[in-house]
């Protein structure tokens, strides 16, 4: 999401018909929200130098779900075009296959940027301040939304890219991220659940 833009703004460009930004963009921004939530819970824990360490590279990974956010909605621009192209267009195949990839790979380091969040997520768990457990709570559920998003995003490009007779060896790349991505979730979705939980009577 471009820096300069009031969140307003940018909600804005998301609803519009243009698909860009579009779903890989907002989940990167869903990370975003949960590196930002995690951030705050090892700010609270000034006692403990491992949550400092964590509220460093919290920073780094906000910054970089962001550009990745960013980055996603130029891809999803120039996908919109190749799929606008007509039908009997003579490149639109190479062109929705190539735009296809580069989206699937897009929504692969939006996916990435969520994994390396779990390795927060879990050290705040054990050593941050237990008064900022909902927030935990609420930043692991932003998370679980983000990596299901890029998944998703990652899955679509990925059965797109197929229909357009992308290589086995590019398909097989994209494959793998995808069952990381599968696996990274669940295992989120489980930890959320899980903290959500402890808040029920």
């Amino acid at each position: 999401m471009p820096t300069s833009l009031p969140v307003d703004d940018w909600l804005a460009e998301l609803g519009d018909s243009t698909g860009a930004p579009g779903g890989g963009a907002a989940s990167g921004i869903l990370l975003g929200v949960a590196a930002s939530l995690f951030r705050m819970v090892a700010a609270y824990t000034p006692d403990d130098p491992r949550a400092a360490a964590s509220a460093g590279r919290l920073v780094e990974l906000r910054a970089d779900a962001l550009r990745a956010a960013e980055a996603d909605g130029a891809v999803s621009a120039d996908f919109g075009a190749a799929l606008g192209l007509a039908p009997d267009h003579p490149d639109r195949d190479v062109r929705v296959r190539e735009s296809a990839l580069g989206a699937a790979h897009s929504a692969g380091r939006i996916g990435r940027v969520g994994v390396e969040l779990i390795r927060e997520m879990r050290l705040l768990r054990e050593i941050g301040n237990p008064h900022l457990s909902a927030d935990l709570a609420v930043g692991a559920a932003a998370l679980a939304s983000g990596i299901a998003g890029a998944s998703v995003t990652l899955r679509a490009n990925l059965r797109t890219a197929r229909a357009h007779h992308a290589s086995p060896t590019a398909l097989s790349e994209i494959g793998a991220e995808a069952s990381r991505l599968s696996h990274a979730q669940q295992e989120v979705e489980q930890f959320s659940a899980a903290l959500s939980s402890e808040f029920d009577d």
